[in-house]
């Protein structure tokens, strides 16, 4: 996969948030900045602002992926992260350290020096010391573990919060909307909203029932979000 990809714009601000389960409103906070209690921020992924009508590009994506798990449980210190993530992206020379595995795998120590020098709270840190040896955090890790990498670069990332889920958002599949097996998951529900059974649906797609089965999984959680 080359490195460009991960500069391709793929979504609308508000499709990006409606395949990440965030409020768009939070997910234009990372990408934007914006004013907060008097205070003007500066955008966490984004190095400057766009515009909140600009495209969301792959990488943007992925790095907002990662600010989804914490936010999960947690509200996001602005201040901190953006210290951190700017740390991260010098030390390493890559633009978008986030939807790069190396600061995962190979570069964990450097995640912790620069999680200390931005002070980082605890919760919010993504590699921990335990009996001596660097592991990821489980916000980090569950992250990692959605994210498909091919020559360290993010190439997939999952959408359904199950791990079992064979559905996969990819840059040149289906224009990046969720899939299973190259197969679209809401033309899957489609056909199911038309009174069609799983075992039809496959037989049609040349894909299996159980594929079938997690798609429309899917799909009826992301409706339900």
């Amino acid at each position: 996969m080359s490195v460009s990809v991960l500069d391709r714009e793929m979504y609308s601000e508000a499709a990006a948030a409606r395949l990440l389960s965030v409020p768009q409103r939070t997910l234009n906070y990372w990408l934007e900045g914006g004013e907060r209690h008097g205070r003007t921020y500066r955008p966490v992924i984004r190095l400057t602002p766009r515009g909140s009508h600009a495209p969301v590009t792959w990488a943007e994506f992925i790095e907002a992926g990662l600010l989804r798990e914490y936010r999960r449980a947690h509200g996001v210190p602005m201040g901190e992260l953006r210290y951190f993530i700017d740390m991260i992206r010098d030390r390493t020379g890559v633009a978008y350290p986030l939807a790069h595995q190396m600061p995962f795998v190979s570069g964990r120590q450097l995640l912790l020096e620069a999680q200390e020098e931005a002070q980082l709270d605890p919760e919010f840190c993504l590699v921990a010391t335990v009996r001596g040896q660097l592991l990821l955090t489980p916000a980090a890790d569950s992250f990692l573990k959605r994210v498909t990498w091919e020559d360290d670069i993010a190439a997939a990332f999952r959408p359904h919060d199950d791990p079992r889920s064979p559905v996969r958002i990819q840059p040149d599949t289906r224009f990046g909307r969720p899939a299973v097996r190259g197969i679209s998951t809401d033309a899957l529900w489609e056909h199911a909203q038309a009174g069609e059974n799983a075992d039809d649906i496959a037989g049609e797609f040349g894909i299996a029932p159980a594929d079938v089965q997690w798609a429309l999984a899917y799909e009826t959680s992301a409706r339900a979000a």
